[in-house]
């Protein structure tokens, strides 16, 4: 049962995920979600950390196609995304499969050469594998979170014991 919340791969954080072991696999696309994952929530504000940024300048350089995903609310998607300079679906209803197959038409890529990245189990491990993507979870930036993920990190925190999974935050 918990296997459908299982990554294929765990990283501290978007900077340390490793571009070429990515193209290795053959993957040329990835979905980001945004939320502690690109950048700490906050109300109104898309300060990308430096690190994060130049990871993303990295992987378009190499040759990857991005875009961001996110249940967030538009104008807030919208901010990240312009920092960054990346195509964006804000409100994907993620782990639903909508958000992540406008996200392939995007990209212009299959599933097997996407991966997606992101902090949480519920919505972007299990929507990324429910879509046959090579999901990447990674650490949550800031454990100031919005108070509907607060109740998701309970469910998740009982999943990620079952599977043997390290804890929520970057340290």
């Amino acid at each position: 049962m918990f296997a459908r919340f299982r990554p294929a791969q765990l990283a501290p954080g978007v900077p340390l995920i490793e571009l070429d072991e990515l193209w290795a696999r053959g993957i040329r696309g990835i979905v980001l979600d945004v939320d502690n994952t690109l950048c700490a929530w906050q109300w109104g504000r898309a300060e990308v950390p430096g690190p994060v940024a130049a990871w993303v300048a990295q992987a378009r350089e190499r040759g990857f196609r991005l875009c961001i995903i996110s249940n967030g609310r538009p104008g807030r998607v919208a901010g990240v995304a312009e920092v960054l300079g990346l195509p964006f679906i804000a409100r994907a209803r993620k782990p639903f499969r909508g958000g992540f197959r406008r996200a392939l038409e995007l990209l212009g890529t299959e599933p097997r050469a996407t991966a997606a990245v992101g902090d949480q189990l519920l919505t972007d491990v299990w929507g990324a594998n429910r879509m046959g993507l090579y999901s990447i979870l990674v650490s949550a930036i800031s454990p100031r979170e919005f108070a509907g993920t607060k109740i998701s990190r309970l469910i998740e925190s009982v999943i990620r014991h079952r599977l043997g999974l390290p804890g929520v935050y970057s340290t």
